[in-house]
């Protein structure tokens, strides 16, 4: 229901078309105004001198959907497609049909043949008036199509001016983003520098501070060492002190019994060391 309902679309197109005789007005060129519905469509063409008319009815269309094994809604879309637009493939043609009525013909190719359809037309009833409507749909066409174009080129214009807009401020952004990482960068290797720089100040005073606590510790080393060499050479002192002498230098009160039983006790010592 709602697809008879639909609401009717138009076209119009030039089609240059094959005709008997080169010097007949027109000069091999037609204009098609077609109106298509979801089950029928109709037909208004004019060479420019007179006009003619066809009124495929939904009978017709549907056996002819029928004779080529296409469903309706196929059908219609395939002609639409040759009669709305001039395809470069096919060849159109325009004769008379005899009793002032034309035969309007395009091939097409279907699974590697090629075929042709044909509709045949009938004089325009009032020919001043078809004529006038095709004309009257080409104007509004053309108007429509050229506000169209100026839109267009309005858009263009402006996505143009923004595009430049964008780019410049771009460009903008990259040199600030250059002039702020020059700029960090500097600032940058100052503090380093200066980070650089309070470190070596402190290593200094580090070494220095290690110098000064190691050369007390060696004092101390060697004050240590000599009380050590200077109780030894006591201890020495002392036992040659102790040992008698063989002169008799000895204790004047010894006699000489002791005495000499001492030092046998003295060599028998030092023989047992060894």
């Amino acid at each position: 229901m709602a697809t008879s309902t639909a609401a009717p679309r138009h076209s119009c197109a030039k089609l240059s078309v094959a005709v008997e005789d080169p010097k007949a007005g027109g000069g091999g060129a037609v204009f098609v105004k077609a109106t298509w519905h979801p089950t029928r469509f109709s037909l208004a063409v004019t060479d420019g001198g007179a006009a003619w008319v066809a009124q495929a009815s939904d009978a017709e269309v549907r056996l002819r959907a029928e004779q080529w094994d296409q469903p309706v809604a196929d059908y219609l879309a395939l002609a639409e497609r040759y009669l709305a637009f001039q395809q470069p493939s096919s060849t159109y043609s325009f004769h008379d049909a005899a009793n002032g009525n034309r035969r309007l013909s395009w091939t097409f190719e279907k699974q590697g043949t090629k075929l042709e359809w044909r509709w045949k037309l009938q004089p325009a009833p009032n020919t001043q008036q078809t004529i006038a409507e095709i004309l009257d749909f080409l104007m509004d066409a053309n108007i429509r199509l050229s506000e169209e174009v100026v839109r267009k080129t309005q858009s263009f214009d402006k996505l143009k001016q923004e595009s430049e807009k964008c780019l410049q401020q771009s460009e903008r952004f990259n040199i600030e983003k250059a002039e702020f990482e020059q700029c960090t960068f500097s600032k940058f290797v100052a503090v380093l520098n200066s980070k650089k720089a309070k470190l070596r100040q402190l290593k200094d005073k580090l070494t220095e501070l290690e110098s000064a606590d190691k050369a007390p510790k060696e004092e101390d080393e060697n004050s240590t060492d000599k009380t050590e060499l200077f109780e030894e050479a006591s201890d020495k002192d002392a036992s040659v002190n102790d040992e008698p002498s063989e002169t008799g230098g000895g204790d004047l009160h010894s006699s000489p019994e002791k005495t000499a039983a001492t030092s046998r006790g003295g060599r028998g010592r030092k023989r047992t060391r060894k």
